[in-house]
């Protein structure tokens, strides 16, 4: 038996009977600017400016230039300065930072296991069983899977907050009972607790992030979730070295695996939460609060009014049900999210990265651990470049360019392969389509999908859409590296390459006619133009 093809972070339909003229996509992709009679107006870009009073105030401006006619040109260029101070991301930063610490831990959980898996196996007695070393890997799946559809309702009842700090139990926990198992079933044991705690934050950290980021600079925020999975990976590819010479190391790489969950936990003790859930909460004091210190008091009373606004028409997310995925425009998203990760994982991000070892050794590189971190380093400069690009090309450009970058890398693969050329231009080929495969599908692939599905939900399921999406991800993530093997034998690599790169190209084109672009506009703004119930109520006045 093969040995299962383990799962690999980088990766955070057919929905041809959408219709885009439908009323609630449409405004979003058509217009610029939304009017609106409402007595709540929404601009449709809002940029952040803190003053320095916000934080400590300056010194008076008179006792510094003094109250000279002539110091008066001085004195308004000092003033205009102290005002257009623009420290909209740096507020949040730290918040986000903390809550990317999960992505940190999923990165490095899975990484972990890339080394030590045949020193396991022999210290287990499992040792050439390929069912049970895959059982090892696959497991995690399956308790990410379940994590995912229970978190939805954990974040509408606890908020982001208290959700996080829960979720570092079975994090720590099963990364400890891991470290110290002494047969196959305390290890599964773990890698299931670990896989739980994974699959509720994969879904915890993009909503949180989300939530808290200013309009923006939410695109960029959003992008330390991929930056964070990228650190996590090479921090367990770095620290699985010494594996090498000590059976033994891979105890001490999940005891130190631990480690960040106790980060995180006391991390969020100080972090604040969501202002969407304290509004939806009844918690208007603490919701003003969060938002003065995140975006500014200019933008308190502006933005309660539009969390007002969609709760007042759409209901608080803490009593909504799973059956209202069913409703419009909920199941329009909800199909969406799946759809981007059924696509996602169809593009064959899992099989690149497992025959991305095998192409590497064909020009002379024949450590595995080097090999991974070529790629690891190779999707972390993916992820920097999205850093930047989000807020600036919008996540649809970033989402069609991505997935037409991968699927070029794949034609180029299949052509290195399948036409005969020297040998060496072929590997060298094969490695230049393996590379920028990665890239691009770092740049846009990965992050985009994680982020454009809460911000496409409304604030009432966003909890629930995005469990059901990443609950989607993760059955055919396991599917995928279920069968890829026996497909690889059965028809070939280039076949199969050929394949990725069409399903590439279809999400390129998914991209196109189904994503709306979500750059610049608030969670309000966008929820207000895909809801029909806002449409109504536009309409009626």
């Amino acid at each position: 038996m093969q040995r299962a093809l383990a799962i690999h972070p980088l990766q955070c339909f057919s929905t041809s009977h959408f219709d885009l003229k439908q009323q609630y996509f449409h405004p979003l992709r058509r217009n610029k600017q939304y009017p609106s009679s409402h007595s709540t107006s929404f601009s449709v870009s809002r940029e952040l400016k803190v003053s320095a009073s916000s934080k400590q105030k300056p010194p008076d401006i008179k006792s510094v230039i003094g109250d000279d006619e002539d110091d008066e040109l001085l004195k308004e260029k000092v003033i205009a300065a102290s005002e257009g101070v623009d420290l909209g991301w740096l507020p949040a930063f730290p918040h986000v930072l903390t809550a990317s610490m999960s992505n940190f831990l999923f990165g490095y959980h899975i990484g972990v296991m890339n080394g030590p898996i045949v020193s396991i196996a022999k210290e287990l007695g499992f040792e050439g069983n390929s069912f049970l070393e895959g059982l090892v890997v696959s497991i995690f799946i399956g308790g990410a899977f379940i994590g995912s559809i229970a978190s939805g309702s954990l974040v509408d009842k606890l908020g982001c907050r208290r959700t996080f700090q829960i979720d570092t139990v079975p994090l720590i926990v099963g990364a400890i009972i891991s470290a110290q198992a002494q047969s196959i079933e305390e290890m599964l044991f773990g890698r299931f607790l670990v896989g739980l705690g994974i699959g509720v934050n994969t879904v915890l950290v993009p909503i949180y992030i989300s939530e808290v980021a200013p309009t923006k600079y939410r695109g960029s925020l959003g992008s330390l979730c991929q930056i964070g999975t990228c650190v996590g990976i090479i921090a367990s590819l770095c620290l699985a070295i010494p594996s090498e010479n000590d059976p033994h190391w891979w105890r001490t790489m999940l005891y130190i695996a631990s480690v960040p969950g106790f980060i995180l936990a006391l991390g969020m003790q100080f972090s604040v939460e969501s202002p969407r859930w304290l509004c939806k909460a009844g918690r208007l004091d603490e919701a003003k609060k969060v938002i003065k210190n995140l975006w500014g008091s200019s933008e308190v009373d502006k933005t309660i009014k539009e969390f007002e606004s969609v709760i007042k028409n759409d209901g608080g997310d803490l009593d909504s049900s799973w059956l209202e995925l069913l409703e419009e425009p909920h199941s329009r998203v909800a199909t969406i999210g799946g759809a981007l990760f059924v696509l996602q994982q169809f593009a064959g991000i899992n099989g690149v990265l497992y025959f991305s070892s095998l192409t590497f050794k064909d020009v002379g590189i024949s450590s595995s651990a080097l090999a991974s971190l070529y790629v690891g380093l190779t999707n972390f400069a993916g992820a920097l470049c999205a850093l930047y690009l989000m807020d600036k090309q919008g996540r649809q450009r970033l989402l069609i360019g991505s997935y037409s970058g991968m699927a070029l890398s794949m034609f180029l693969i299949v052509y290195a392969i399948s036409f005969p050329m020297d040998s060496e231009l072929s590997n060298n080929l094969s490695i230049l389509g393996t590379i920028l495969y990665i890239f691009t599908f770092a740049v846009g692939a990965g992050p985009v999908t994680g982020l454009i599905i809460p911000e496409l939900s409304s604030s009432r399921t966003r909890g629930k859409i995005m469990g059901f999406s990443f609950s989607v991800h993760w059955v055919f993530n396991f599917l995928v590296g279920l069968f890829f093997l026996q497909l690889v034998e059965k028809f070939g690599v280039a076949p199969v390459y050929g394949s990725f790169g069409a399903v590439s190209l279809l999400a390129a084109a998914f991209g196109y006619f189904f994503i709306v672009e979500t750059k610049g506009r608030s969670l309000e703004e966008i929820e207000m133009s895909l809801n029909p119930k806002f449409q109504g109520k536009r309409n009626s006045e």
